[in-house]
């Protein structure tokens, strides 16, 4: 994944340098080459795996070889030997044992391991999709405060204009002092927004980067609602039975594919083994082992040594301190069983909570469109009023106020329904955005 992840990562470099645009795909590409905690989990697995072979060459024999050589330099009267050469003892030792029998535990073993090593990849699943979430997170951020910031700039057109019309009529005596200075601090009010909505793009911005681990960010590649429009219409309108339907979809593939909920299973798996493995500690174990050398003296040379069979088992006694371990194991996996059923209920609350939110916000969308539209229509008309002296500042003020607000609105709508994809993604874990869509609008 790690490998995949970096080669993607250096073509999506490729491409954002040769056109000065970064999309949505190609941020995620960055944001996984660049998460840490995706290289640890790779480690991970990868330690699980080489514990899974240290179980293996548990079952082969055990080879062991030894030498060792000494020499006698005075005799026990403290004499020095004349001829120390002669005084030469070398050995050389080979030995090979076997564990006949471990009480049944390696099968036991080699099956925690394998679920280890399941565990492990879901929880790199799990972090996968954390990742794309927070990078989708931030790159809709970046859109949204950038729109945000848009909006700003023509509320604050909308109040320049407001003044130097009031500023018009202020001098020729058509209005008093107090309703040229509030188109002044209307003026200055919007000012003030739109520095603030550029200090929330450039944060936007930073986190960003700090995801994607690149120094500039480039232009954000925006996002084409009218591709959401069938979907936007299709959530917005669902009846009870539909909604029902489109969850019990997303509930199947949750139950299948989702990381965390797997995990949670495999943990009570786990749970279950070790507690048999627990077990496993009555009963005896078996070894055997064979080993013979030789040996080597200046006065007679190399010989064989003798060569020695042993057999050797042992039968546990302590059966209280046996049974206390078992019962622990027993304990945790109840524990286990019960986490594997809170884990269920936390994703059957976190599905629909996402699917209600979609549909919410597909709805807000919609709604806040004709509000803009309305709104837009509205600044207009006061605007004209104003330019003819038949309307206030005040009426001027309140509908670019208004429509500030719808922009608003509209804005925070399609980035949260964008994010409420996001997370039915992720739940459910769809291996594209394409496939989620597809269940979104198939079924009736």
């Amino acid at each position: 994944m790690r490998k995949w992840a970096l080669m993607m990562a250096m073509m999506q470099v490729l491409a954002v340098f040769a056109e000065e645009t970064l999309s949505l795909e190609a941020a995620r590409s960055f944001g996984l080459a660049n998460s840490r905690s995706l290289a640890k989990f790779n480690l991970t697995l990868q330690s699980t795996v080489l514990e899974g072979k240290a179980q293996t060459y548990t079952l082969l024999p055990s080879l062991s070889l030894g030498a060792s050589a000494s020499i006698s330099l005075w005799n026990q009267e403290g004499i020095l030997l004349p001829r120390i050469e002669e005084n030469f003892n070398g050995g050389l030792s080979f030995g090979i044992s076997q564990k006949l029998y471990d009480g049944g535990k390696y099968p036991v073993l080699k099956a925690i391991n394998a679920i280890t090593q399941e565990i492990t990849r879901k929880e790199a699943l799990a972090e996968y999709f954390a990742v794309l979430d927070a990078v989708d997170g931030a790159y809709y951020s970046v859109l949204e405060a950038a729109a945000a910031y848009e909006a700003t700039k023509s509320a604050l057109e909308t109040a320049a204009l407001g003044l130097s019309l009031a500023e018009i009529r202020f001098e020729s005596g058509m209005i008093r002092s107090g309703e040229y200075l509030q188109a002044l601090a209307e003026k200055e009010a919007k000012e003030t927004s739109c520095n603030q909505a550029k200090g929330v793009l450039a944060l936007s911005t930073l986190k960003l980067r700090s995801l994607t681990g690149l120094k500039e960010i480039p232009s954000l590649e925006g996002v084409n609602f009218a591709a959401y429009e069938g979907l936007l219409e299709r959530l917005g309108n669902l009846s009870p039975a539909a909604f029902e339907g489109i969850y019990q979809a997303l509930w199947k593939e949750a139950l299948a594919r989702n990381p965390s909920f797997t995990k949670a299973g495999l943990l009570s798996q786990r749970a279950g083994e070790s507690l048999t493995l627990a077990k496993k500690d009555y009963l005896p174990t078996l070894s055997a082992s064979v080993s013979t050398g030789l040996n080597y003296t200046v006065p007679q040379g190399l010989e064989l040594a003798g060569g020695r069979f042993s057999l050797s088992g042992s039968i546990p006694l302590d059966f209280w301190v046996i049974g206390n371990k078992v019962s622990q194991q027993q304990l945790a996996k109840e524990s286990a069983a019960l986490d594997y059923q809170n884990a269920e209920s936390a994703l059957e609350i976190d599905l629909q909570a996402a699917l209600l939110d979609a549909a919410a916000q597909a709805g807000s969308v919609r709604s806040s469109r004709k509000a803009l539209e309305y709104a837009a229509q509205q600044v207009e008309y006061v605007m004209e009023l104003y330019r003819l002296s038949q309307g206030s500042l005040q009426a001027l003020s309140d509908a670019a106020t208004l429509l500030s607000a719808n922009q608003n609105q509209l804005i925070k709508a399609q980035y949260g329904f964008l994010r409420s994809l996001a997370m039915l993604r992720s739940l459910g874990s769809f291996e594209t955005d394409e496939s989620l869509h597809v269940l979104l609008q198939g079924l009736e």
